[in-house]
């Protein structure tokens, strides 16, 4: 593996996860026929908002390094073995005296959709004082998540200052959003975010409102509403891609993951939101986050399928 004040393509600070998958029958509903069910199947797999989205990265060739904080327990060192070999590089990664962060998800077997229950022991928080410096600024692009904001805006502030781009994974809002946007070259948001932060219902008018603030790109993930990306003056909307859906759990992970790929490529933002889109649909057709982690060769091969919403 490369030393970390090696160049990288990427570096990636944020969250993992080792995520308990129930698969079951349908959607868990407080009452009814739904209100007690059989699983159907239970599966152990490794997630996390960044770990994904780096493990993509290294799927499409780039160079990465994911810098965050894991367990001392059985789960920690599951995710430490499972991002190796992804082919991530783990050598800044922190492990803390606690359990790892972990998620209970319930999969509705019938749609793909999911719902998430997480626990993190906030003895797992990365301070802003364990960032790998030389790292992050020997990276082409940093990409933080929302998880540890004082670590995320401290990081994506060396990038900035050492040229890099840096894009981000927003998904709630906090005193502290402000900040971590106007670090990122490349803002990608959550769909509920930008009328949190606005109060405008109308997505293309809540980036414009933005835009006065912001001047890097805002980029907004919608499921299987595709993406839209707000770049200067120009909005861009790219459908997604309609596939068999077992699982979405990380979908908007490698989403991101796909895009800094096609931004690390020099593609303009319109390709970009295609191939993260492509990338984001092939993911949906397996089970789990790291496990849905697609290749190039899967990605290109759908996208030459024009089977584009």
């Amino acid at each position: 593996m490369p030393r970390s004040s090696e160049r990288w393509d990427v570096v990636g600070l944020g969250a993992n996860s080792v995520d308990e998958v129930y698969v079951l029958p349908g959607c868990p509903q407080p009452s009814g026929p739904f209100a007690k069910m059989r699983i159907r199947r239970r599966h152990t797999l490794c997630g996390g908002q960044t770990a994904t989205a780096i493990a993509a990265c290294a799927s499409l060739g780039l160079r990465s390094k994911y810098v965050g904080v894991c367990g001392s327990d059985d789960n920690g060192s599951r995710i430490r073995l499972a991002l190796t070999r992804a082919r991530v590089d783990v050598s800044d990664l922190v492990v803390r005296d606690a359990d790892n962060q972990s998620a209970v998800i319930l999969l509705d077997e019938t749609t793909g959709e999911r719902i998430v229950l997480w626990h993190r022991d906030e003895r797992l928080r990365l301070k802003a004082d364990e960032l790998p410096d030389a790292a992050l600024a020997a990276a082409r692009v940093v990409h933080v998540d929302d998880v540890d904001e004082d670590a995320a805006i401290r990081a994506a502030g060396v990038a900035r200052r050492a040229g890099a781009a840096v894009t981000t994974d927003i998904d709630r809002v906090t005193p502290r959003t402000p900040e971590l946007i106007a670090a990122a070259t490349h803002a990608m948001f959550a769909q509920h975010v930008p009328e949190e932060i606005t109060g405008i219902g109308d997505l293309e008018q809540a980036l414009r409102q933005m835009r006065r603030s912001y001047d890097g790109v805002l980029c907004v993930t919608l499921g299987d509403g595709g993406a839209v990306a707000l770049d200067g003056e120009t909005f861009h909307r790219q459908p997604a891609f309609p596939v068999g859906v077992i699982d979405t759990t990380g979908a908007g992970d490698v989403f991101r993951g796909g895009y800094i790929y096609a931004l690390v490529a020099g593609q303009p933002i319109e390709r970009a939101l295609r191939f993260a889109n492509a990338a984001a649909a092939v993911s949906c057709t397996r089970l789990g986050a790291l496990n849905g982690v697609p290749t190039r060769a899967e990605i290109e091969a759908l996208l030459e399928s024009g089977r584009q919403g």
